[in-house]
């Protein structure tokens, strides 16, 4: 009896394990069917995506006035009132300095004398002329005489004397208008504000000497060094951009100016110095406000609205890329919302310069920390939605530090697996733009 109870219970734990063995394998069967859900989290992914992909060379800087003009007294004389002080912010035509006019007074009345003078002189020296030209002569008492002939030795000097004569008049009529054109006071070409006063009143000055210099406090350049490997793609009148480092969000559009044509060499390091002209922040803000205008609307792109019917994305995704791009149009993110009101732009703040190199619009964008080079072969893993990864080659063209134009091998919307060790980001670099919405700079 006992050897019986031993046997029913070792059937009915034979059983029991059966039925286990039998329900985990039903159970590996079902999720041998099933998307790898785990497989699929423990991979970082990224979203090939359009965009607008820029290179470009940068270099730190000083901000530099980049208008100053040196005022300079147009005649000799005595300085009779200096009326404005450095830093002092003056309007176009307003009087900054004043000669003491009595020498000038005194001058001008010489003048017109000497051109009254030249003009006699001019007179005499052709009645001259006249008379040694003559062929008859008149005797007092009234009888004609005809000369057989006349001095032409004595005509050419007279002719010679005619010539100088008029000569000396036209100098003195020249040096009279030179001295009605001057003027006794130093006015404002242009709105600025006063760096340097270099006279005082009573002060006696030459002709020419620089009283007042005067700059505008709008227009800003900076100069940068660029290495001899970069130097070849910049270019006089290529496009840049200035990123105040004390105001990150204020970054404005420049132009190449001038390139050195000699090198800065330190320390065995080669470099070419670079000139960029800063469009004013009065334009740029001008521009922001036409902008913002312009972009009013809120209806979605038609790719975008593609992206939201696919599934790719969400609709408040969506509006989120276009109240960023509507934020900050393209490569210069100046962002005017957040600028104080009392913002102006001073010489020497450090800036960041950009020189654009290169720049491509709505091509496929991937993150660099996707793409695999090895061996000569550029490849990316692409993860289908059912988990799936495999291995496929693409071509790719323009890069910068953070995105790589794909040309060939992806579509837009695809996933793309991060080797592990590897992270990335969804946003772009300094000007907080979504891949596909804006400029993608370094």
């Amino acid at each position: 009896m006992m050897k019986m109870k031993v046997l029913m219970k070792k059937k009915v734990f034979r059983i029991t394990l059966i039925m286990v063995l039998c329900g985990v394998g039903v159970l590996l069967l079902i999720n041998a069917f099933k998307p790898d859900q785990a497989l699929m989290s423990e991979y970082q992914t990224v979203t090939v995506q359009r965009g607008d992909l820029t290179i470009d060379i940068t270099s730190s800087g000083n901000l530099e006035l980049s208008h100053k003009e040196d005022l300079a007294f147009e005649m000799a004389g005595t300085v009779e009132e200096i009326l404005v002080e450095e830093g002092e912010s003056v309007a176009e035509g307003q009087v900054l300095a004043t000669l003491d006019t009595s020498e000038w007074e005194k001058e001008l009345t010489t003048l017109q004398l000497n051109l009254l003078q030249a003009e006699i002189n001019l007179e005499n020296a052709k009645y001259a002329l006249d008379k040694a030209e003559e062929r008859t002569t008149i005797t007092t008492t009234g009888d004609v005489v005809v000369n057989e002939s006349y001095d032409p030795w004595e005509v050419d000097i007279k002719e010679m004397q005619v010539e100088l004569a008029e000569a000396r008049l036209e100098d003195a009529q020249k040096a009279l208008d030179e001295a009605l054109d001057a003027s006794p006071e130093i006015t404002a070409p242009f709105d600025g504000f006063v760096t340097n006063v270099n006279v005082d009143g009573g002060d006696e000055i030459k002709k020419g000497m620089v009283a007042v210099q005067l700059a505008d406090p709008t227009k800003f350049e900076s100069q940068i060094l660029v290495s001899e490997m970069d130097i070849f793609q910049v270019k006089e009148g290529g496009d840049a951009t200035v990123q105040v480092d004390a105001m990150p969000v204020v970054v404005l559009p420049a132009k190449v100016i001038h390139i050195t044509p000699t090198a800065t060499i330190q320390a065995g390091v080669v470099n070419y110095k670079v000139k960029v002209e800063i469009e004013s922040l009065e334009v740029v803000m001008q521009k922001r406000q036409e902008a913002r205008q312009d972009n009013s609307s809120r209806e979605l792109p038609e790719r975008l609205k593609e992206a939201v019917e696919e599934g790719r994305i969400t609709q408040e995704q969506a509006e989120e890329m276009i109240k960023q791009r509507q934020q900050g149009q393209g490569q210069q993110g100046l962002m005017p919302a957040m600028i104080p009101e009392d913002f102006q732009l001073r010489e020497g703040l450090t800036v960041t310069v950009s020189i654009m190199v290169e720049e491509k619009d709505d091509v496929l964008l991937l993150p660099n920390a996707a793409i695999i080079r090895q061996g000569g072969s550029t490849y990316v893993q692409v993860m289908s939605p059912n988990g799936v990864i495999e291995e496929r080659s693409i071509t790719t063209g323009i890069s910068n530090w953070q995105y790589t134009e794909v040309i060939d091998g992806l579509s837009e919307g695809e996933q793309v697996v991060v080797p592990q060790g590897v992270t990335t980001t969804s946003t772009t670099a300094r000007q907080g733009m979504m891949p596909g919405m804006g400029k993608v700079l370094h």
